[in-house]
């Protein structure tokens, strides 16, 4: 789901951690995310009615979200790790909130309203637990946060939920049988493994305008993979969501709980440690935006015949988005407060 980031925000010179030019108009590709996916959602039901279709489309998930996924590893500036560590505040309670704070306040909310429905827990555990990539910085920019701060941020976020993510699944999850993991390390290997080398390959193999250029064409394809792997799974699973729609509404409260405990202790511990208004406002969205296509695409490997979880991992972003945008017009709303000078 992560679009080219110099081309739909601003152009960024990584290096140098520089914003020297702001883009006209947000892409429109962007803009319509949402209404993409849910439009994938509403086809991919009526297509489950389509014996054919039902039966055929479930293979084609994984190839999609390793495209998917290919892209997102093409364009992330993973040379430039070292720049998450200068500003040291801003990076430890990213980290903090991100790997600590949220998997175990997570996990606690999500047994109390999900208690029961061990697979729609954990959807929404894989989902809370894996930090954005990419819109957060549309958020930030509607913020007014500090872009270049957010943007220094991603490459060891992607890195830590990666290595986490089965990490956390194990310790919470395999006392209650729900962890195959032979699943898990196939999962990580077809999914994870060969997209992230293959992008690799591609960076070391071409020039640099034509990395650039390929770089630009699969992120641009980026939302497609992504739209046509949830089209798959509706068409293949459909009779399932309708047989657990409640279940799987389950995951409002616990979701929304998520996002209001988060906000309001950004913008209690920004105040603390004296952050400045973009430094908060940065914070605040690389801390609550999350990354449900990376968790999905690990969902669908690890847990075979439990496809209620991907299902959950799909809901998710549809109330996500617009709780976003909410938020970022909350941040605005305080920075006129003048809490933050």
């Amino acid at each position: 789901m992560t679009r080219q980031i110099q081309k739909r925000i601003y152009i960024i010179e990584y290096k140098n951690l520089v914003i020297p030019k702001k883009c006209d108009v947000m892409d429109l590709i962007e803009k319509l995310e949402p209404v993409i996916i849910f439009s994938a959602v509403i086809l991919g039901l009526l297509a489950s009615s389509v014996q054919i279709i039902a039966d055929n489309t479930g293979h084609l998930i994984n190839i999609f979200l390793c495209l998917m996924l290919y892209g997102l590893f093409l364009e992330v500036p993973l040379n430039e790790l070292k720049d998450s560590f200068k500003n040291t505040r801003f990076t430890s309670l990213n980290l903090i909130i991100n790997f600590l704070w949220t998997p175990l306040f997570g996990y606690f909310i999500g047994s109390i309203f999900l208690k029961g429905n061990v697979d729609i827990l954990i959807g929404f555990f894989m989902l809370i637990l894996t930090p954005c990539t990419d819109w957060y910085l549309v958020f930030t920019k509607m913020a007014k946060g500090n872009l270049t701060l957010s943007l220094s941020i991603l490459p060891i976020n992607l890195i830590l939920q990666i290595i986490l993510l089965p990490v956390y699944l194990i310790i919470f999850f395999s006392a209650a049988n729900s962890m195959d993991y032979s699943q898990l390390a196939y999962s990580l290997m077809i999914v994870i493994v060969i997209p992230f080398i293959a992008a690799l390959i591609t960076k070391r193999a071409l020039e640099s305008d034509l990395r650039k250029r390929a770089s630009e064409a699969m992120s641009n394809l980026q939302i497609f993979f992504l739209s046509l792997a949830v089209f798959c799974i509706f068409a293949s699973q459909g009779n399932l969501l309708f047989e657990n729609i409640t279940s799987i509404v389950s995951i409002f409260p616990p979701l929304i709980i998520f996002f209001i405990a988060n906000t309001l202790i950004d913008l209690a511990v920004s105040r603390r440690i004296g952050f400045s208004y973009p430094e908060y406002a940065s914070l605040t969205m690389t801390t609550l935006a999350r990354n449900s296509p990376l968790a999905l695409a690990i969902a669908i490997n690890s847990f075979p015949g439990h496809e209620l979880i991907s299902i959950a991992l799909v809901i998710g972003p549809l109330i996500e988005l617009p709780v976003l945008y909410i938020i970022s017009r909350f941040c605005l709303m305080v920075k006129k407060s003048d809490i933050f000078l």
